[in-house]
């Protein structure tokens, strides 16, 4: 007999968002690695972002227990994979990860650098194979070193290339960097402690430590379980946009799951055989949820479909013209507005839906002064522009 499911509605769906996201103080968690496992992975395309991520969800979160983990335990790392975005992962969720998504994405990202030398410099993949293991035997003896370090060890790498030539935008970088990203890509280095602030994007680089090679079809199946928990229920559309896999292997995945469908509001949705959907008569603290989430905050980019979270007219007004969303006022497991950090400290928020509960205001205000005393005298900078953040900056 086929399993029946309710319809889930939007309202329904924000509530489940909440409570899985950690998005009520009842629900924080306890460890920056439960963070990081219940969302799947924390988006890292700027820095600062992991770490505002885990202060929103955290009890006693502090910017040195995040750099702890990453830095010093290692428990969580940081990986070129899903859509071509870097991400922070558990540890043990890397193998899943790097066949999965990052696999696919170092295979082109070593393409694309291939094609490059060889019609810029001339240059074939055994002479790109001797500079990576000079790179390798580079930072086994340094330990870890700055791209700047690893090319004075390895002089090849200051080598130039010409991008976007003829183009006013021109520019003629050094390939240190192409050729340390798809080392990384490939989960041969990693990132280690920025120079800076935990806010700089200029990475010291180490060696990786090796973990199993999993076949990539049993760890598709893996990711795909693990976005269903987190993110569920989910279309097929949102699967294929997260992961950035083609509509082949997004079916294939899902297939073997196990999950079925499930009715949403005007479309068709995935959970689980073993998701505990929300009863409709049960607990619903929706309400209790006020967050400011950071720029790209995994849960603003869960999904492809964001209709029953965000309301289509504040996309402009949120979203820059690479689909990178803001810092992100929330109310009730929705999107209301955003926020920023102005010179001397101050968060400052505009909420986009009017009339807001008098609550709401005064709970805006508490996770202001939390955030606040996580950034201490740290200035975040996102590098998203949109309308709304040019108003705040104002």
């Amino acid at each position: 007999m086929t399993k029946i499911r309710p319809k889930i509605s939007d309202q329904q769906r924000r509530a489940m968002l909440v409570r899985r996201h950690l998005l009520t103080p009842p629900a924080r968690a306890t460890s920056v690695e439960q963070v990081a496992e219940t969302l799947v992975g924390l988006h890292a395309t700027e820095p600062a972002t992991v770490f505002l991520s885990v202060a929103a969800r955290m009890n006693g979160a502090t910017p040195q227990v995040v750099e702890r983990a990453l830095y010093e335990e290692r428990s969580l790392v940081r990986m070129l994979c899903m859509r071509r975005t870097v991400f922070v992962v558990p540890k043990e969720l890397a193998p899943v990860v790097e066949a999965s998504a990052a696999r696919a994405v170092a295979a082109r990202e070593r393409a694309a650098l291939a094609k490059v030398l060889a019609d810029q410099l001339g240059r074939d993949t055994r002479w790109l194979a001797d500079v990576e293991s000079a790179v390798a035997a580079a930072l086994e003896g340094l330990g870890e070193a700055d791209a700047t370090q690893i090319a004075d060890a390895v002089p090849l790498l200051k080598e130039q290339i010409t991008i976007s030539p003829g183009k006013p935008y021109e520019t003629r970088p050094r390939i240190s960097n192409k050729v340390l990203t798809v080392m990384a890509a490939e989960g041969r280095i990693r990132r280690s402690r920025p120079q800076g602030s935990w806010t700089s994007a200029k990475f010291r680089w180490t060696l990786a430590e090796p973990h199993p090679q999993l076949p990539a079809e049993q760890a598709r199946a893996e990711l795909a379980r693990r976005y269903l928990a987190a993110f569920g229920p989910v279309t097929l559309d949102d699967l294929k946009w997260w992961t950035g896999w083609n509509l082949t292997h997004a079916r294939t995945a899902l297939a073997r799951t196990g999950a079925f469908e499930v009715g949403l509001e005007g479309t068709t949705g995935y959970v689980l055989p073993d998701d505990p959907v929300l009863d409709p008569n049960g607990r619903d603290d929706t309400g209790l949820a006020v967050n400011l989430l950071p720029t790209l905050d995994p849960t603003a980019m869960g999904w492809r479909d964001r209709d029953w979270y965000l309301e289509p007219s504040h996309v402009p007004e949120l979203f820059d013209r690479n689909g990178n969303i803001c810092p992100t006022v929330w109310a009730g497991g929705r999107i209301i507005g955003g926020w920023r950090q102005r010179d001397d400290g101050t968060i400052v928020t505009e909420l986009l839906t009017p009339r807001a509960e008098r609550r709401v205001h005064t709970a805006i205000a508490a996770e202001a002064d939390r955030l606040t005393e996580f950034l201490g005298d740290v200035r975040v900078r996102p590098h998203v522009r949109t309308p709304l953040m040019d108003r705040l900056n104002a």
